[in-house]
């Protein structure tokens, strides 16, 4: 239906109710939808994405399981052909054994790098045998040889020795194999004069020498000092000067200054009235006989490079063992 305004603008009713009808309609359905939405609610867990084909391999950082070893892959066996179940009597096939792999060949041993044999002789197959250590040879197994001493510095000693009235006279060269024996050995039997050394004492000049040193110097007034009612020491009994053996007579080890005429051991003083001083423990002896025994001995170590009294093992209880062994920068051993 049309209708003209007074202005000549003709309206066409019909279409627009239709307009009009079809927003309506839209508007409608966009509240509908808004208040279906509104009232919608999202599950509680939402699907888990599948893992890849190759997510096997990775490792999930966020596992409980990712800090243990993966299992090690079993041995999947070969597919054997089904039996054929018509025939009872018929064997069940048993998997083939796995083939076993070839032994290594051992590879030959280099050949041993040296001079070569000499003709004919035979090849041993058994390993040189290891040296030992020095501390467990046998005095046989060390290949000691004696030491050579020089002539004007015996000519020297031996003068320092007659300059103290020392009693002595020299003898042959002395080896007794295995490297024990002495060069220009002497033999001397007044350490110093009016004081015999018992027995003779077989040794090299620079131990003699310091034994008459620590005597005069130290020995004698030690003893006047301490001992004065029993007079003047008379003899020096000594236990053992050259000998051939190891230290403390073990059957391994270092050799003893012994077998070299190094060393002299003290067994105790003779006086002229009263007692002989024998040497032995006197570490807490409170007498005047302790304090002279324990001055000497300390006395010692200003003549000799090592001293040994009977506090320092059970192979010295009974003697001073007295050495002049050389040792690097001047070290000294008293005890």
């Amino acid at each position: 239906m049309q209708r003209k305004t007074p202005s000549g603008v003709v309206f066409n009713h019909g279409c627009e109710e239709s307009d009009a009808l079809r927003k309506l309609s839209t508007l409608a359905i966009l509240v509908a939808a808004t208040a279906f939405l509104a009232g919608a609610r999202l599950p509680p867990q939402g699907p888990m994405p599948e893992p890849r084909p190759d997510a096997g391999q990775a490792t999930n950082p966020t596992s409980p399981s990712s800090e243990a070893e993966p299992p090690a892959p079993e041995e999947v066996p070969a597919p054997q052909p089904k039996p054929d179940l018509k025939d009872p009597q018929a064997p069940v096939p048993h998997p083939p054994p796995a083939p076993q792999a070839a032994p290594s060949k051992p590879e030959p041993a280099e050949p041993m790098q040296g001079p070569p044999r000499p003709p004919g002789s035979p090849e041993s197959s058994q390993p040189p045998e290891e040296a030992k250590p020095p501390g467990e040879q046998t005095l046989e197994e060390q290949n000691l040889t004696i030491e050579p001493e020089s002539d004007a510095e015996h000519a020297e000693c031996t003068a320092a020795l007659q300059s103290l009235g020392v009693v002595f006279k020299d003898t042959p060269r002395i080896d007794d194999g295995n490297g024990c024996g002495i060069d220009k050995p002497i033999i001397v039997s007044e350490a110093l004069p009016g004081i015999k050394l018992k027995p003779e004492a077989t040794i090299r000049c620079p131990a003699a020498l310091a034994l008459a040193r620590w005597m005069k110097d130290s020995v004698i007034p030690a003893a006047s000092t301490a001992l004065p009612e029993q007079g003047r020491i008379t003899t020096v009994n000594q236990a053992t000067s050259y000998m051939c053996r190891l230290r403390n007579g073990a059957g391994t080890g270092k050799v003893s200054e012994h077998a070299r005429g190094n060393a002299i051991d003290i067994a105790s003083f003779h006086f002229e009235k009263g007692e002989d001083v024998a040497v032995r423990s006197r570490r807490e002896d409170p007498t005047l006989t302790g304090a002279f025994q324990r001055t000497v001995s300390a006395a010692g170590c200003l003549y000799f490079t090592t001293v040994l009294d009977p506090e320092s093992d059970a192979a010295h209880e009974t003697h001073f063992h007295l050495d002049v062994i050389e040792r690097k920068g001047g070290y000294r051993y008293c005890h």
